[in-house]
């Protein structure tokens, strides 16, 4: 087709409420009772084909509910891996010639299958599978998801447009590439839509894709690979393997074809592939992309001029949301003794003391449980240890219980030692540490808040005063990659708030922007002279 087009104009997906006696809450209901009767068989897809992992099998179950088996699927074996980047080899001439309209086409429809017919099914999997409550499943699965297509396909438009000058007599252009082999796209349990992006963001730019789920997300990614399929995306551009990740590491990240990494994980993971991928540098045809968001310990800081019962919103929200297991998720408090002896203290407690965790496909429930054993075992050992810990006081919560789901009760932790474990360490679970300071040092708190954790990915200050917000905005200008004023440092939106941060948290390219998007394309310069010159000397010389 001879025309240059435009895709269409990105909106945010509008969020759905669930309310008592509307037609989506029926509908959900039905698909939760639905997918939860069925014990599905989560296969591989590789080169367009469904077969299980080769290897031990496992269960996939229902973390607020962990008798409840989902679905069974299996350990990618060496093998397996080898043949899903054989299948991503042999797809990517084709693939990456295709032209953009045609891939753009293909997101664009998977876009709309989960706006529409395939809403429920991804959101009712996030929830039996990730334990999220309606409003986190629907933010998540559905919209974020969403977004995330139609705005890369965008974006990526953007990219190819951006041409340089040309002077008279010559046409100067640029050719956005694909990266020269195959990506690999490593994902997280917390976020469908994360692991829908991390494989799609390449691929819309013209790459293939080793995908690897991480186990306890693989009820949603199976049926996110699916909707690619049903959405026309040919067989071999996006291979998902399944498992804990072993083989991924040995196989793929040693293939001399390796081109790039798309990671969202820990900060302990991340790290170490990328020494496996340094480690084999000197096999690889070009040096790969590494593209990874990892972990945070996101703050809130209060001025003494803040206001109590946004603050108490944003804390409860920020913190206790979807268990505390986003990167983002509020996991220290700086507030000032005016505020926290002027009412702040029991308004927080007495609020958090109202948050109810249970089974999530009762919608009355705030959230659900904490995704696994070990997660669960981590927040029990911690939460063990501060009861007989002098330097902390637990004004809130502290219990927990798996004996159906893997409960955590939302915690609140006081603490007279702002350098304590709790305001250094990542738990990724419902546990708030709060440190009480004298009004007067507040800068001295900024101070503290940038050089207690390693990580920088979200933060907020609450200010009414404006001196102080900018001060933080200052002080605190490389401790967040997204940082908040009066609002909760989690939500971030797909054209609004790209999304990254850097020191420990990643490599700050900031998922759902242009920016995340240049990292998987390799331009080419392309002069063409209109009327080459036929004379080789020059002026000076005569």
């Amino acid at each position: 087709m001879d025309a240059i087009t435009s895709v269409p104009p990105p909106r945010n997906e509008p969020v759905l409420g669930y309310a008592p006696g509307s037609a989506e809450r029926e509908s959900l209901q039905n698909k939760l009772a639905e997918l939860k009767a069925d014990k599905a068989e989560l296969t591989q897809t590789i080169g367009g084909v469904q077969r299980m992992a080769g290897g031990e099998p496992f269960d996939v179950v229902t973390p607020h509910e962990h008798s409840h088996v989902l679905g069974t699927s299996a350990q990618a074996t060496e093998q397996d891996v080898a043949d899903a980047v054989a299948a991503a080899k042999k797809a990517a001439p084709e693939w990456r010639e295709m032209p953009f309209d045609e891939r753009a086409a293909i997101f664009l429809r998977a876009a709309d299958l989960i706006a529409g017919p395939h809403r429920d099914t991804l959101n009712a999997a996030t929830m039996l599978g990730q334990s999220k409550s309606v409003q986190q499943a629907e933010i998540d699965a559905a919209c974020e998801l969403i977004d995330f297509l139609r705005f890369n396909v965008h974006y990526a438009q953007r990219i190819m447009a951006e041409q340089p000058m040309s002077p008279p007599g010559q046409w100067n252009r640029s050719d956005y590439r694909s990266l020269e082999g195959f990506v690999t796209a490593i994902t997280p349990f917390n976020f469908t839509a994360i692991a829908g992006n991390l494989p799609t963001a390449p691929a819309i730019m013209g790459n293939t894709v080793v995908w690897k789920p991480t186990p306890t997300q693989q009820l949603a990614a199976h049926y996110t690979m699916r909707i690619f399929e049903e959405a026309g995306l040919p067989p071999g551009v996006i291979n998902m393997v399944t498992g804990d990740g072993k083989a991924v590491s040995a196989v793929a990240l040693s293939d001399p074809d390796f081109a790039g990494l798309h990671f969202t994980g820990s900060t302990a993971t991340f790290k170490l592939l990328w020494t496996t991928i340094a480690q084999n540098l000197d096999r690889y045809r070009a040096y790969p992309r590494i593209v990874g968001e990892t972990g945070g310990k996101d703050f809130v800081v209060a001025h003494p001029s803040a206001q109590i019962e946004p603050l108490v919103t944003a804390l409860i929200r920020g913190a206790f949301e979807y268990q505390g297991q986003k990167c983002s998720a509020a996991s220290r408090a700086y507030l000032p003794r005016s505020l926290w002896e002027g009412g702040l203290r029991d308004q927080l407690a007495d609020v958090t003391k109202t948050i109810r965790y249970g089974d999530v496909t009762d919608f009355s429930y705030f959230g659900g449980a904490v995704i696994d054993a070990r997660a669960f075992a981590k927040h029990s050992q911690l939460l063990d240890d501060v009861r007989s810990d002098g330097e902390i006081e637990v004004l809130v919560g502290g219990g927990c219980d798996d004996s159906v789901g893997y409960f955590v009760d939302p915690t609140v932790l006081v603490s007279s030692n702002p350098h304590h474990k709790v305001f250094a360490t990542e738990y990724f679970g419902p546990i708030l540490a709060v440190y009480v300071y004298e009004d007067s040092e507040y800068s001295e708190v900024l101070d503290t808040v940038d050089t207690t954790a390693p990580y920088g990915l979200t933060g907020a200050v609450f200010a009414t005063d404006r001196a102080a917000v900018q001060e933080a905005m200052t002080k605190l200008r490389f401790t967040a990659g997204n940082f908040y004023i009066n609002d909760k440092p989690t939500g971030s939106i797909v054209g609004q708030q790209p999304f990254g941060g850097a020191r420990a948290s990643g490599t700050n390219d900031k998922a759902g922007s242009m920016w995340n998007l240049l990292r998987w394309t390799s331009p080419r310069s392309i002069k063409e002279t209109l009327v080459p010159p036929t004379d080789h000397t020059y002026p000076h010389m005569g």
